[in-house]
């Protein structure tokens, strides 16, 4: 190679300097020199940008470096710690942003009572009478601060009726729940229609303004599953452990229900799970009421929540979301089941909960309605007062609206 050309390819300059246009000369030349060369190639092949070769074995190529000197490996490292560092913050943020972000929901006032027929206990008949519950907070009473009352209720088997009802308080300040099972043919001040609870228009909105009105206490939310879901929610948790306190056998044909277990504990699936909950007597009559059932109901409720909240089942989030969303129907905004679901969080299920069911007796007879399940005044105040009162002084009798059968059918 010409030393001009060399040294113009090179970048050196050993003749004292070469003028720029000079060294444009000699390379044109020599490439014109390698073109007569080689006569088999054509001139569009020139046109093509020329390949580089593969650098050598022998000789790698050294390692590239940033600016500053920086190891391309190393920069994607410290980038790597960096984007953690950042999502470390963000969810420290999120976390404590949210318990500002997320309001405790609504506390609500009782129900306002309808028009009602004479069937209520007399007030000047003593201090088994009852009164009509204000719509707004008792006169001298103060909600207090934190404290929920949500009607917790499940449909039966055809998904038309209100089948299971249960008040559940929860004190977020204390951490305390108290579950009350309202029995499905307690006897309501209804002026027409079937008198039973369970009965008639309105849904879960009804049932959960009934309630208010009969008790004298807000219902601030409701959540109702249908059986489908709850039979879904028990198979997704893999079945449950539970207590069964009774030898049940029961038929139905007609609804193809069929209860055949033995007392003790059994490991159920969502299916045994329910027919055990909707359990009330044997062929041969014997078995519990609907009191005994709304027991069982509880129990298994609170087996089913302690399995739900349990580590071990943080991670099926979705699933339970799913489930959620398919039988669930509830009044509550995503903003007030963040609000609980992070209460619950430090909530001892294993002793915070307390459970009972309205006293009373089934027998009451009111306008040719026939077993009907009257309250006890008494006991039912006492009741309300221990585990679903959010006030923060006891009611009387005169808040409630119990209802009084006008006869019994066994004496």
């Amino acid at each position: 190679m010409p030393k001009q050309v060399e040294a113009g390819i090179l970048g050196r300059n050993e003749t004292g300097g070469i003028p720029l246009e000079e060294r444009y000369i000699n390379m044109h030349r020599q490439t014109s020199t390698r073109q007569s060369a080689s006569p088999r190639r054509r001139e569009e092949d020139w046109e093509e940008p020329p390949r580089r070769r593969a650098p050598s074995r022998a000789a790698p190529a050294p390692r590239r470096r940033m600016a500053g000197g920086q190891n391309p490996v190393t920069a994607v490292l410290m980038g790597f710690y960096k984007f953690l560092v950042v999502i470390s913050v963000l969810i420290v943020a999120v976390y404590a942003g949210s318990r500002f972000l997320i309001r405790p929901p609504e506390q609500k006032a009782p129900a306002a009572p309808p028009a009602q027929a004479g069937n209520k206990t007399d007030p000047s008949a003593g201090p088994s009478g009852t009164g009509t519950p204000s719509a707004v907070t008792p006169a001298g009473r103060q909600p207090r601060k934190g404290v929920y009352n949500i009607l917790l209720a499940a449909t039966d088997a055809e998904g038309t009726r209100t089948d299971t009802m249960m008040v559940l308080c929860y004190d977020t300040t204390e951490q305390t729940v108290g579950v009350v099972s309202v029995p499905r043919d307690t006897l309501l001040a209804r002026e027409s229609g079937n008198p039973r609870l369970v009965y008639g228009k309105g849904g879960v909105e009804q049932r959960a303004a009934d309630i208010s009105q009969m008790l004298g206490i807000p219902i601030d939310y409701y959540i109702k599953v249908n059986i489908r879901g709850f039979i879904s929610l028990v198979d997704y948790l893999n079945g449950v452990d539970f207590y069964i306190p009774c030898d049940m056998n029961y038929d139905d044909p007609i609804q193809d229900l069929h209860i055949h277990y033995k007392k003790g504990t059994t490991h159920l699936t969502g299916q045994q799970a329910m027919e055990v909950a909707r359990f009330r007597k044997n062929n041969d009559s014997s078995g519990y009421s609907d009191t005994g059932r709304t027991e069982t109901q509880q129990k298994l409720l609170i087996a089913l929540a302690k399995k739900v909240l349990s580590w071990g089942n943080i991670t099926k989030i979705n699933g339970f979301v799913e489930i959620f969303n398919q039988s669930v129907d509830t009044d509550l905004s995503l903003n007030d089941m963040l609000y609980f679901a992070g209460q619950a969080l430090n909530l001892d299920l294993s002793a915070a909960i307390t459970t009972a069911t309205l006293p009373g007796r089934g027998d009451g007879v009111y306008r040719g309605y026939t077993w009907c399940y009257e309250l006890d005044p008494e006991g039912t105040l006492e009741v309300v007062n221990q585990l679903i009162n959010p006030y923060d002084q006891p009611l009387t009798l005169d808040d409630m609206n119990l209802a009084k059968a006008e006869r019994y059918t066994q004496g």
